[in-house]
């Protein structure tokens, strides 16, 4: 705390408004008499105003209720609008041809498998809320699936994802197969091809939600690759790429985009497609994916802020969790 005794004090003697009277004489101004002002108008004391206000209302409701009966007037309240629909053919998924796969069957009893998904999708979904609400990464509820080279589980992942989270109450999942040069989602999951996202990108009278399939899986949405191109990395770069995955979310909060990107290490998309998502989960092969390759891919993979690494094809667990075997599942 300062110490007022150290500060100086002002010099004795007459103060400011003393001084100030001295130069001016506000006592000759105070006796001066005051100009004249014109005559007031006729102004009604405000609470004759209120009073009289009062009775002209009284008048207008008791006239109206005469004839109608009066009716409140409010504020038109303005409505979210409603999410771009996916009016698309649905299909049956075979779930033989799932079990077959090794990959998560719906409505079926609880394995390992679906218990390791269970936990990867509940951190992404938690990076999901937060980015709506404004305390995450922009557009998290975009979600990039990439690894550094063929054959590392990407698509595997990204389908035993997707049908993880569709199973959620509050959610619905869209599967963007973004790998044009092989796609491989709609074999994975027995759906038939169509027009899809390159297809969306290059024809602007094409809108992408009529694009997507639906499939029998509730809450499970696939989106084609499309017919492949020369241009599909100047395509997912062009600005009309923004508008078109912004149609896919748009007024859906509750809406979850999974994209399978090809290989980073082998193609130009993945790169560009992190441009356009809040998250990316690299799929890392056990005693496959090399240091080297992995620091590689996640270089290229740096306009994305939030990257995650999902060890795929462990069979080991220096933990020994063995998720699953708590509900009877046993490998």
């Amino acid at each position: 705390m300062t110490d007022q005794t150290k500060i100086p004090l002002p010099p004795s003697g007459p103060s400011l408004i003393e001084r100030a009277s001295g130069s001016f004489d506000f006592r000759a101004v105070a006796r001066s008499p005051l100009p004249d002002l014109p005559p007031e108008p006729n102004v009604r004391p405000a609470s004759a105003a209120r009073q009289a206000a009062v009775e002209v209302v009284h008048e207008t409701a008791v006239a109206q209720s005469a004839d109608e009966p009066a009716v409140a007037s409010a504020a038109p309240v303005q409505s979210m609008p409603a999410p771009v629909p996916f009016s698309g053919p649905r299909h049956r998924i075979d779930r033989d041809h799932l079990r077959e796969q090794c990959l998560i069957e719906p409505e079926s009893a609880v394995t390992g498998l679906l218990e390791e998904f269970r936990i990867v999708k509940r951190q992404l979904l938690r990076t999901a809320a937060a980015s709506r609400a404004g305390h995450g990464p922009v557009r998290g509820e975009r979600i990039l699936i990439a690894s550094a080279h063929p054959g590392e589980g990407k698509t595997f992942c990204a389908v035993n994802l997707a049908i993880s989270i569709a199973a959620e109450k509050d959610n619905e999942v869209l599967l963007v197969d973004a790998d044009f040069a092989k796609p491989s989602v709609l074999s994975t999951l027995g759906l038939p091809g169509g027009k899809g996202l390159m297809d969306a990108l290059a024809d602007p009278s094409l809108a992408v939600e009529d694009c997507v399939i639906g499939t029998d899986i509730a809450g499970l949405y696939v989106l084609p690759a499309g017919n492949a191109t020369g241009s599909d990395t100047e395509f997912l770069a062009s600005a009309r790429t923004e508008q078109v995955l912004a149609r896919l979310t748009a007024h859906a909060p509750g809406r979850i985009v999974i994209f399978d990107s090809p290989p980073v290490l082998a193609a130009s998309p993945a790169t560009v497609l992190a441009n356009h998502v809040g998250q990316t989960v690299v799929i890392v092969r056990a005693d496959m994916t090399g240091e080297a390759a992995l620091r590689d891919a996640v270089g290229l993979l740096g306009a994305c802020e939030d990257i995650k690494l999902l060890l795929n094809g462990t069979r080991f667990s220096t933990t020994g969790r063995r998720f699953g075997t708590y509900y009877g599942y046993k490998e």
